[in-house]
């Protein structure tokens, strides 16, 4: 594990551990601090303490992208924000931390990436090359989903108190499989402690030991949803790399204060699968404790004892090192789920708030799984199980978004919810309920995977419901953020493809959800962190003509219409900067040349980028088109036979799912 830091920088270790709120190095929780997976325990995704942003200056020509960082992995995990870090040796800063899929934490200041902000405040690994210590290849799972390694996935949480911030990272060490829990200092980024995932449950399900014992699998197991704090015990809950056995569904539970194991969980210990992938979601609690998560297929038998909950929605209760079901309710279309892989698990758990509750039902509960059918429980009698319908809990609404592979978020007594190939919907709670109509819905689709909705305001004023279209199965390739007025999804305030490039966040990773706050919009993407916020922006000049063949030379001419602004240009491919050549007079070509240009101004944003491709119509050849090979293997290996070969005069088009 390796940690950049400024020279002698002193390490706040905690040897003997106990580094809790007593060791010193702490601070209270500050107002907008986002610590964990969708903003609290409940998973609401609300933050009702944003000032800064509202539906009057969210815009095209106000806001938009104002900063990047690059990083150096995929970004899975929800970015983090903590306020008013003394970061050592470096000061105090508001800071934003992100995790990768190539096994770095880093923590950035969350405001600019101006002078020393250009660089990670610091930067955490836990690879070791030379040592034989890397991620875990995609191949090595045997699947596609995530690409192409697999490292930190789940979205970390921090405990302000104690000054940590917990993080899973999966490593592959000379050819053994390990999980390891971290302790990071949120002001160095040093590793306090770590403890490698280990555990085991009685049972004779899938991969025992032959002894009685369902071990914990490193390899196959895959920690997708974000880590639950609560009550001083770290949770991490766990499923599998696509669907690619022996595995099942595992919580399992480490002191905060020594990263000791203390308590187990595994869904299926007599039988098979129910994962817990949640799309991303990290398990919900509730005030009294309970811990909230939705399975996967899986194997579903209530006796003999213990109970394999498959396609289940589950209440786990702690008590000491005891994790026991205290409830549990299972559809009754759980043998069809199963069967067709229509995981009730996909979507995550959201705990609503007693207010929307009733005098019957006070304490609810709302999910939603592959199927598009939102099921609200109640969590003090969550229904268990019947074979002819679902009329045993509060209420279930089939066919009500589209297939979830995301989690809703609540705001002001309605539920959020955009399904795969489906809008934005708000559904209202009254009386208990909910609704069946949407009181108000978006009018642009997202394509696979949907997209979990994050809520800002102030209060219950000014309220904008944020998402992100990442289409993972179209051409888009690049993340689209969304926002919509909350209180009326019809109206789009803004997206991130209003300006051409100026503001695309970077190519998109699946189930990805953004963070706001202070003024701030935190997007991950495959190989970058994009920061929105309120800037003055400078519009994209144009280009006349066009691009286009000419014979023997063209003039082309560039403008733009903001005073005081400039336009650089490269006529090579690369991207212009302020240091490429700056446009005074119109340009003659007279050879194929890419041209790329864009408008800068001090005290703005630089423009977004606009390019033009010309040919001198001598040099063009007489071919018929592209040669192209095309593959059907996920893991984007290209080896092997093509599935197809052929020559196209254009190339662009779209091959839909399940083809090359």
């Amino acid at each position: 594990m390796k940690t950049k830091l400024l020279p002698n920088v002193p390490l706040l270790l905690a040897l003997g551990f106990g580094f809790g709120a007593t060791a010193g190095q702490g601070q209270a929780q500050g107002v907008g601090d986002v610590l964990t997976y969708h903003n609290d325990n409940a998973r609401t995704g609300q933050n009702l303490n944003e000032t800064v942003l509202n539906p009057v200056n969210v815009n095209l020509a106000t806001f938009g992208k104002v900063f990047t960082q690059p990083v150096d992995g995929y970004v899975y995990a929800q970015p983090l924000y903590l306020g008013a870090v003394a970061v050592a040796g470096k000061g105090v800063h508001n800071v934003v931390f992100v995790a990768t899929e190539h096994d770095s934490v880093y923590a950035f200041d969350a405001d600019d990436n101006l002078g020393t902000n250009a660089l990670p405040l610091w930067q955490t690994s836990f690879l070791d090359p030379a040592a034989g210590i890397t991620t875990v290849p995609s191949a090595d799972v045997g699947s596609g989903d995530i690409v192409p390694e697999i490292g930190i996935t789940s979205t970390p949480v921090i405990d302000p108190a104690s000054g940590t911030l917990y993080v899973i990272a999966k490593t592959k060490e000379n050819g053994v499989y390990r999980q390891r829990l971290h302790a990071l200092d949120l002001t160095t980024g040093q590793d306090r402690t770590n403890v490698t995932l280990q555990a085991s449950v009685k049972g004779t399900g899938d991969g025992n030991d032959g002894l009685g014992h369902v071990p914990f699998n490193p390899l196959r197991q895959m920690n997708r949803p974000g880590l639950l704090l609560l009550n001083g015990v770290v949770y991490a809950a766990f499923a599998s790399h696509g669907d690619n056995g022996p595995y099942h569904g595992w919580v399992l539970g480490y002191a905060a204060a020594n990263l000791a194991l203390v308590q187990v969980f595994n869904t299926t210990p007599n039988g098979g699968l129910g994962g817990i992938w949640m799309s991303g979601a990290g398990p919900a609690a509730d005030a009294a404790g309970g811990i909230y998560f939705e399975t996967g297929n899986g194997t579903f038998s209530t006796n003999p004892p213990p109970l394999n909950l498959g396609d289940s929605f589950v209440r786990l209760q702690p008590s000491g090192t005891n994790l026991s079901v205290a409830d549990y309710y299972t559809p009754y279309n759980q043998s069809n789920l199963n069967a067709s892989d229509a995981d009730l698990g996909s979507g995550g758990a959201l705990v609503l708030p007693d207010t929307v509750g009733s005098a019957t039902h006070p304490h609810l509960l709302v999910g939603c799984g592959k199927q598009g059918t939102v099921y609200l429980v109640d969590r003090d009698q969550m229904g268990h199980y019947s074979s002819t319908s679902d009329s045993q809990i509060v209420q279930s609404l089939p066919g009500a978004v589209g297939g979830t592979w995301s989690m809703p978020a609540f705001f002001n007594g309605q539920v959020y919810y955009q399904g795969a190939n489906d809008v934005l919907k708000a559904f209202q709670v009254s009386g208990g309920k909910l609704v069946p109509t949407p009181v108000t819905r978006s009018s642009t689709p997202f394509g696979f995977p949907g997209a979990t909705p994050s809520i800002s305001a102030n209060g219950t004023a000014g309220a904008i419901a944020w998402v992100l279209e990442t289409d993972l199965y179209g051409s888009r390739g690049q993340a689209v953020l969304h926002a919509y007025n909350a209180t009326n999804l019809t109206q789009e305030l803004y997206n991130s493809n209003q300006a051409g490039s100026r503001d695309n966040p970077g190519p998109a990773t699946k189930f990805t959800v953004p963070t706001v706050t202070h003024g701030h919009v935190y997007v991950g993407t495959a190989n970058t962190l994009a920061v929105y916020g309120l800037a003055s922006f400078v519009q994209m000049p144009t280009i006349t003509p066009n691009g286009g063949v000419f014979t023997n030379r063209v003039t082309v001419t560039l403008a733009v219409s903001i005073p005081g602004a400039t336009i650089h240009y490269t006529l090579d491919g690369t991207p212009p900067t302020v240091a490429s050549p700056l446009y005074a007079t119109p340009l003659i070509l007279t050879a194929n040349t890419a041209l790329r240009a864009k408008a800068f101004k001090t005290g703005s944003v630089e423009s977004g980028e606009v390019d033009a491709t010309f040919y001198n119509h001598a040099t063009l050849g007489a071919g018929v088109g592209l040669h192209a090979d095309y593959y059907s293997n996920q893991l984007r290996t290209f080896n092997g036979t093509p599935t197809l070969s052929r020559t196209d005069p254009t190339v662009d088009f779209n091959w839909g799912t399940g083809s090359p």
